[in-house]
């Protein structure tokens, strides 16, 4: 089976900064693929890439099997790009909005108005349709953003951290409306700070860091690769953390993480619990929790790069290009 997307030794340069230096993935058809890195990891870059907005300095992109720089126009025919933030006109209405975008993709006024209906009522916006972007939530916004990038019919969705922002609810239902698209067979490539939502959403994931890509797999196997569980231990009395944190260093082998009370760390070997216990006990320390689990993305993450994931910061927002339009960048 062809992929839909495919990076093969992707470097890009700013200057003397190097934002990617050599990144590989590939997504086939019908799938998520997560993209997760820390500030300044080039995620933003790669999609940028992908979506013919940059140009690479070395290895090669294609997007449904067309090479983003020789065929640009090709792969804009095929994309959808939602931004981190909404890129609709907010003195427009939502329908005006959609309406506007057909048109400019070539679509006969009729067929616009047509589309522009059914997008509405998917993302149900139907009944906010007449009303200007500027009185919407920033959940509407966010589906009337994504929406927009569904006018050509997209067969890949390019989504650059498309909950930045929202309340739990409005980020519980854009998931629902990706899985929707997913199931009907787009393929998705997703940039995210979230990283339940790589979690929830993801076929595969990728982590970049510093312009490389530092592991690959699927959440579980991700999960796997850097021991699969965690020991979390607290003591009852806060002084005995210096004590339980090298307890849990000696046992496990791995740096603990300590936050409040709470000692955690990565384990491979399920007899170090009782371990931990006898040694504690011994020790006449007290625990209020004391558990073995599997990882979180967050401790995966947090292994493999030594820091958390956050949004890049000065990235430029990759909003408004895509939609399948014929637009050149410079």
């Amino acid at each position: 089976m062809g992929h839909a997307i495919q990076a093969e030794g992707l470097v890009k340069c700013f200057g003397e900064t190097t934002a990617l230096a050599g990144v590989d993935f590939r997504a086939p058809p019908g799938t998520v693929l997560g993209l997760l890195g820390p500030n300044g990891a080039g995620k933003t870059t790669a999609v940028r890439v992908l979506a013919t907005l940059l140009q690479p300095d070395g290895g090669q992109a294609s997007v449904g099997g067309f090479d983003v720089c020789r065929d640009p126009h090709r792969v804009r025919q095929l994309i959808g790009l939602t931004g981190q933030y909404a890129s609709v006109d907010e003195s427009l209405t939502g329908q005006e909005n959609l309406l506007l975008i057909g048109r400019l993709l070539g679509m006969r006024r009729a067929d616009a108005r047509r589309r522009a209906r059914e997008l509405l009522e998917r993302f149900g916006l139907a009944d906010a349709a007449g009303r200007a972007v500027n009185t919407y939530s920033g959940g509407m916004r966010r589906r009337l953003d994504l929406a927009a990038s569904l006018v050509g019919q997209p067969p890949v969705l390019f989504l650059d951290e498309p909950t930045t922002g929202l309340d739990p609810r409005a980020r519980t239902e854009l998931w629902e409306l990706i899985r929707r698209l997913v199931s009907e067979g787009t393929t998705v490539l997703l940039t995210t700070q979230y990283l339940d939502e790589a979690d929830e959403l993801a076929d595969e994931i990728v982590v970049i860091d510093r312009g490389e890509v530092i592991a690959h797999g699927t959440p579980d196997e991700l999960k796997d690769q850097t021991g699969g569980r965690t020991l979390a231990v607290q003591p009852a009395d806060a002084a005995h953390v210096p004590r339980v944190r090298a307890t849990v260093a000696e046992l496990t082998g791995a740096e603990p993480r300590v936050k409040g009370n709470r000692v955690t760390a990565p384990v491979t070997d399920p007899g170090v619990l009782p371990a931990v216990v006898r040694r504690l006990d011994d020790a006449g320390v007290l625990v209020t929790e004391l558990a073995l689990r599997g990882s979180s993305l967050n401790e995966v993450f947090l292994t493999l790069t030594g820091r958390p994931t956050t949004r890049e910061p000065g990235a430029e927002p990759a909003a408004g290009a895509g939609r399948g339009t014929e637009r050149e960048t410079t």
